[in-house]
C-alpha cells in the first residue's frame, strides 16, 4: 500500500500511531488613524478573541474533527493575546478498538483502558500587533491541531476561514510516524493528501489573489500560502468605516499602500 492509493478502511494490528499535524497561521490586518483607534482595536481584538472565545472555537473544531474533550486549559495576557489549550482523543478509537489493552496484548490479560490512550491536542495563541507607526495593526492567530488515531485535521480548514478574517494564510500539515497493518506492513500515511489546497472551499480560494503551494507527498509535508486580493474597498480596513468619508484621500492611499506592503512582507517571511 502506497501513500497515494489507500483502502477506504484499512485494517491495522492494533493502535493507529500515526500523528498528523496540523498548523494554522491566520493574519487580519486594519488601519487605525490615531493612539486611540489603536488601543480600541486591542480591545476589541481581546473582546472577541479572548481565552474563552478561543475554547469555543476549539470545541467545535473537536465536533467537527470527531474528538472527544478530555481538558481545556485557557489563559488571557497582560497587556495583549491569549491563548488555550484543548486534551482530546479520537471518538473511534484510534484506529483499533475503542477498548485496547495498555500492554499492547488485545486486552487477553485483562489490563485493559478507555480509548483515552490516544491523546491529541488542539493549541490557539493570539498575537495583536499595535505597534507600526503608520497604524497598521494585525492580528495573529496560531492554531496547532495535533493528532493520532484515524482524525483528520484538515476537515477544519473550511470552520476556521469562516471564525477569523483572513488576510494572509500560511498552513501547514505533517504526518509522522508509523502503524502496521494486520499483516505487518508500516504504512506512514492513512489517507490521500494532493494539496492542502483540496481541503479548501473554491468560494473561499477564489478571495485570494496569491495561492503558493508546496507538496511533499514522499516526505508527508505540505504547506499552502494565501494573500488577499487587493480589489477591495478601503472601508474594509478602517477601524471606523465611517472615516472614509472625513480622511484625506492621499492619506487614505498612502495608509493602503502600506497595508499592502505589510502583507506582502508577512507571506513573503521578509521585508520587501
Amino acid at each position: 500500500m502506497d501513500s497515494n492509493s489507500r483502502e477506504s478502511k484499512i485494517k491495522l494490528s492494533g493502535f493507529n500511531n500515526l500523528t498528523k499535524i496540523l498548523s494554522f497561521n491566520l493574519y487580519d490586518f486594519c488601519i487605525t488613524l490615531n493612539d486611540k483607534q489603536k488601543l480600541e482595536y486591542v480591545n476589541y481584538i481581546h473582546d472577541r478573541y479572548n481565552a474563552q472565545k478561543l475554547v469555543n472555537i476549539s470545541e467545535e473544531i473537536c465536533k467537527i474533527i470527531e474528538a472527544n474533550i478530555l481538558g481545556v486549559s485557557k489563559q488571557d495576557y497582560d497587556p495583549v493575546g491569549a491563548s488555550a489549550m484543548i486534551l482530546m482523543s479520537d471518538i473511534k478509537g484510534g484506529g483499533g478498538n475503542a477498548e485496547t489493552s495498555a500492554c499492547g496484548c488485545g486486552g487477553s490479560c485483562g489490563a485493559r483502558v478507555d480509548m483515552h490512550l490516544d491523546k491529541s491536542h488542539i493549541t490557539t495563541h493570539t498575537y495583536p500587533d499595535a505597534g507600526d507607526a503608520f497604524g497598521i495593526c494585525s492580528f495573529r492567530v496560531d492554531i496547532d491541531i495535533a493528532t493520532c488515531g484515524e482524525i483528520v485535521p484538515l476537515n477544519a480548514i473550511n470552520y476556521l476561514f469562516a471564525v477569523f478574517e483572513c488576510d494572509v494564510v500560511i498552513i501547514d500539515y505533517v504526518v509522522r510516524g508509523y502503524t502496521r497493518l494486520t499483516n505487518g506492513k508500516k504504512i506512514y500515511n492513512d489517507h490521500t493528501v494532493h494539496s492542502i489546497k483540496e481541503f479548501i472551499r473554491p468560494d473561499i480560494i477564489k478571495n485570494y489573489k496569491v495561492c503558493a503551494d508546496i507538496s511533499l507527498p514522499n516526505d508527508n509535508i505540505w504547506q499552502t500560502k494565501l494573500l488577499i486580493r487587493d480589489d477591495f474597498s478601503p472601508d474594509r480596513y478602517l477601524l471606523d468605516p465611517e472615516d472614509h468619508k472625513t480622511i484625506d484621500k492621499d492619506i487614505l492611499e498612502e495608509k493602503i499602500k502600506h497595508l499592502q506592503k505589510e502583507m506582502r512582507e508577512v507571506f513573503h517571511l521578509l521585508d520587501v
